[in-house]
């Protein structure tokens, strides 16, 4: 039997672990951006909060994402909190790139011309609303090919889930040639379904520009 056969017949295995790494990225990924969503309103309104979100976000960022996965998932215990894998994956998933979806929103939002937020506050926007309404769908409009790019990070970073036990697209790779020792083989098979899902991302925030300059939100 070839060596192409053999990964044909653990195609289940390769497609248990994609469906996996596309249910942990979904989640983690709409979660992460909420709360960079949250953290920057949080930069708006409130000169205390901003400095604490300001020093968490530096603290992410400073921090490489296996040693904080590490952390919830071998180090809280130490104080009596067990995590699941899973669970520990997908925490410090949504932190981690919670804290760069905020700093790129930060980063634009600096962009804004100030007398728009100056006009909607003398026509009496709370400072929710006017976050919600005016700011938010400016930030993230002007911010998609970078908030793109995050995305990418974010669904390679799944992959250090395997190191958690979380059998996910790389661990399936691995799993594969370490049953049948055809490493090559396994590991151009995860490269290949990697590129796959990068490739819909792009197709999809490609078709979202198309979308958004038809209805007349920007130009592609």
């Amino acid at each position: 039997m070839s060596e192409w056969s053999i990964l044909w017949d653990a195609r289940e295995t390769f497609l248990d672990g994609t469906l996996n790494t596309l249910v942990i990225f979904a989640i983690s990924v709409v979660a992460a951006f909420v709360c960079g969503c949250v953290m920057v309103f949080g930069l708006e309104v409130g000169r205390i909060s901003g400095r604490l979100i300001r020093l968490w976000i530096d603290l992410m960022r400073m921090l490489p994402f296996l040693v904080l996965a590490y952390l919830f998932y071998y180090g809280l215990p130490a104080f009596g909190v067990r995590l699941s894998a899973w669970s520990a994956g997908l925490i410090a998933l949504i932190l981690y790139h919670g804290a760069y979806f905020a700093e790129i929103l930060r980063g634009i939002r600096l962009t804004l011309p100030a007398g728009q937020i100056e006009a909607a506050k003398a026509h009496g926007f709370r400072p929710l609303p006017l976050y919600w309404r005016i700011t938010l769908p400016q930030l993230v409009l002007k911010s998609r090919l970078l908030l793109g790019n995050q995305l990418i990070y974010a669904l390679k970073d799944t992959a250090f889930l395997s190191i958690l036990t979380v059998q996910e697209l790389t661990a399936a790779g691995n799993s594969v040639q370490t049953t049948y020792f055809i490493p090559a083989e396994a590991f151009v098979v995860v490269i290949a379904l990697y590129w796959v899902i990068s490739i819909a991302l792009e197709l999809a925030l490609k078709w979202a520009a198309r979308f958004g300059a038809k209805r007349g939100f920007e130009h592609v």
